[in-house]
């Protein structure tokens, strides 16, 4: 299971604490035999790098923290975004 949290503010060390008890939540009370651990995703529309890393560190679950952008690129870079992924690959 993905728990996905946007908002447009920045990230703060409560979105990660409120993530947290999601997953556990989750964890606890909705998951069945065989399923994977859940993760939690915080997408803001900035975050602080160490604040992110502090905030997240030591938790049990997989929890990460990513900007995003408001806008998508133009066509054109999406396009070579994608192609240089699949080349990594």
């Amino acid at each position: 299971m993905l728990h996905n949290t946007q908002k447009i503010d920045s990230f703060d060390h409560a979105d990660a604490g409120q993530m947290n008890v999601y997953l556990n939540y989750y964890k606890d009370n909705e998951m069945s035999d065989g399923d994977n651990p859940p993760i939690g995703l915080i997408l803001c529309g900035s975050k602080g790098e160490t604040l992110a890393k502090y905030a997240t560190s030591g938790m049990d679950n997989q929890l990460f923290v990513s900007k995003y952008l408001v806008r998508l690129p133009e066509k054109r870079a999406l396009e070579e975004f994608i192609k240089r992924e699949l080349e990594d690959k």
